[in-house]
């Protein structure tokens, strides 16, 4: 993992922040200039406190993921990536929320989940949260990692889209991203919590079209949902116990790349390809293959593990 990356630290209880009796619902001031005077506006950007973290994370992440962002005025690199999340958050049209917290204004938000630095940005499913990253990211590999969690929240059926909450930001002209048709099937059964029928979409187009980089994308992407919707209790001890349970090792290396563990699930696929033969060997590199296709081909990560494959193979 990148130095930027964190791996997941376990549950972190947000009880402790429900809204206050009697406290207004709503007061942060949604979209526009932040506390602390970094601009951040945009039509899916929530300026979040203490009193409102409650309604405008909690209670919106039932039904969309809320990507949480602590920051300061403080720290040049906050001030830089509130901006960029800010502009992904239009771009994705509403698939997450963006919740901006000023740590300086919010100490006990910043206490409770447990800030040590900043910029840190996290994700809230159900109520649950899910760490993202934390310091300066590029916009390739913010983009990774929000495109990662929209997967998981696929697979917790987290499938709404948030309204609009915000105006866009007033220094850029918002172009409508308007959905390709193409693709508009299998997104809607997607939407619909119908991985079947995005899966035969998906298949559909591919008849069409084999080279279709987005296609392949989606239907990789889909099948890794499905595949890891039911994971026996077992299964991390029965792929230590026996690394020649092959189905073992290629499920355990699903359930790390929906984790975000994109390494792990490289690295246990390459081992078992270096230990396999025949047409098994083929089966995982033509699962890794397909793990390739989640994370993306321009990943730095998959360009890599794609010469240890070599390698393994020759």
């Amino acid at each position: 993992m990148s130095q930027s990356n964190f791996s997941r630290p376990g549950a972190i209880d947000l009880s402790s922040l429900r809204k206050p009796a009697g406290a207004p619902a709503g007061a942060g001031a949604p979209g526009g200039a932040a506390p602390g005077g970094a601009a951040s506006a945009g039509a899916y950007v929530l300026n979040v406190s203490e009193p409102t973290f409650q309604s405008d994370v909690i209670e919106r992440s039932l039904q969309v993921p809320v990507v949480v962002e602590f920051w300061s005025p403080r720290s040049q690199a906050s001030v830089a990536l509130g901006p960029m999340l800010a502009k992904l958050s239009t771009e994705y049209a509403g698939k997450f929320l963006l919740a901006r917290i000023d740590i300086d204004a919010n100490p006990q938000l910043a206490q409770a989940v447990g800030v040590q630095t900043i910029p840190l940005v996290i994700a809230v499913l159900r109520g649950q949260v899910v760490p993202l990253f934390q310091g300066p990211v590029g916009e390739p590999e913010a983009r990774q990692f929000l495109d990662q969690l929209l997967t998981v929240a696929v697979a917790n059926g987290i499938t709404g889209r948030a309204e609009p909450v915000g105006a866009p930001a007033p220094t850029e002209e918002v172009e409508e991203d308007a959905p390709n048709p193409r693709y508009e099937k299998a997104e809607n059964a997607v939407g619909a919590g119908d991985l079947d029928g995005a899966i035969a979409a998906y298949e559909e187009l591919l008849k069409e079209t084999p080279n279709d980089a987005e296609a392949k994308s989606g239907l990789a992407r889909v099948q890794l949902v499905k595949r890891t919707q039911e994971v026996p209790a077992d299964i991390r001890t029965r792929a230590a116990d026996n690394p020649a349970d092959v189905e073992a090792q290629l499920l355990v290396a699903d359930v790390d790349l929906m984790g975000g563990h994109v390494d792990d699930a490289f690295a246990r696929l390459i081992s078992t390809v270096q230990t396999t033969a025949g047409d098994e060997r083929n089966a995982v590199r033509l699962h890794l293959l397909e793990l390739f296709e989640v994370v993306g081909a321009d990943d730095e990560r998959v360009i890599k593990a794609r010469r240890r494959l070599m390698s393994a193979l020759f």
